[in-house]
């Protein structure tokens, strides 16, 4: 017979480690300068291929600044 809180345990202990992950300052700092290069390239206009190309690779560092939050090793 499983217990009800057996999951419970295993789920919380995976979101405290991602939320200790995120709050590192190489996670934040990585991640806040991908977003910051996102909206430069948004707000200053898509004009030519390279700024879709500088889009293209800020957008790829926010997505695997998010990904390495959900792997299951620990630090």
């Amino acid at each position: 017979m499983s217990k009800p809180n057996a999951r419970k345990g295993v789920t919380s202990g995976t979101g405290r480690s991602q939320l200790a992950r995120a709050l590192r300052v190489e996670w934040l700092g990585q991640t806040t300068a991908s977003v910051c290069w996102i909206a430069s390239m948004l707000t200053y206009g898509i004009s030519s291929s390279g700024d879709w190309l500088q889009l293209f690779a800020a957008s790829a560092w926010l997505l695997a600044n998010i990904a390495s939050l959900a792997t299951a090793e620990a630090d």
